[in-house]
């Protein structure tokens, strides 16, 4: 008696397949791909158990990099960021200021030092700290601009709206500066404040696709110059 089951093969492997009318061959080629496609899905998911590491780990894992090249700025950081989640605030502040020590302008380390005062509660520490930053980078536009992102990125919007002035009053026709304060309005959803923002910055540079697109999605009709009319401008 003939086999009513036949083999299909598939990047090397053989996978069983109804060739009778019940089981037409292409719903057996559907069930196999949901099946594989299943198996990528649990693969992938493995793969992320096995890549995500506890605090714990991690902090391990710094310190055994800290004991081959102590002045890493960025490992004592992320440790005192670990620190800070779990409101251990002088191992933190302990480890930002070794950060500091290291890489004066590190930017992220200075803002969380002031976002680790504010959450310990000794807000006019916090100001005082954020005063000193912010005078520290009131001669660079460039400066100011990214102590501000990392102000923002902490969540003390406060502070990074006076970097953020504090930049385009150094440089008011800087259309990176100007993009940036739009994407900063737009992530608090503030799309007017965006729109106008975003506007002067595509007038002072047209050849910006990204703020050009964002202007669309606001509803703003713009036109990106060609190349040949960007060679003539230039």
């Amino acid at each position: 008696m003939a086999s009513k089951f036949g083999s299909r093969k598939s990047k090397g492997l053989s996978f069983p397949f109804f060739v009778s009318a019940a089981y037409p061959l292409n719903l057996v080629i559907a069930l196999l791909s949901i099946i594989l496609l299943a198996g990528c899905q649990k693969t992938a998911t493995n793969d992320n158990i096995i890549q995500r590491k506890s605090p714990e780990e991690r902090k391990a894992e710094l310190l055994k990099s800290l004991g081959k090249n102590f002045e890493n700025a960025d490992a004592h950081y992320e440790l005192g960021k670990l620190y800070h989640a779990e409101r251990q605030w002088s191992e933190a502040e302990w480890r930002y200021k070794k950060a500091l020590s290291f890489d004066p302008v590190h930017w992220p380390a200075q803002a969380a030092m002031v976002k680790l005062f504010i959450d310990c509660q000794d807000p006019v520490k916090a100001r005082n700290y954020a005063d000193i930053y912010i005078n520290n980078a009131s001669s660079s536009p460039s400066q100011s601009l990214d102590l501000a992102l990392a102000f923002q990125h902490e969540g003390l919007d406060l502070y990074a709206m006076n970097c953020f002035q504090q930049a385009l009053n150094l440089a008011p026709n800087s259309p990176e500066i100007h993009k940036k304060i739009g994407y900063y309005y737009l992530s608090r959803n503030d799309k007017a404040q965006a729109k106008e923002y975003f506007t002067r910055s595509f007038q002072l540079n047209p050849n910006q696709p990204e703020v050009a697109g964002e202007l669309g999605r606001l509803g703003v009709e713009v036109r990106i110059p060609s190349k040949t009319e960007q060679d003539t401008n230039n």
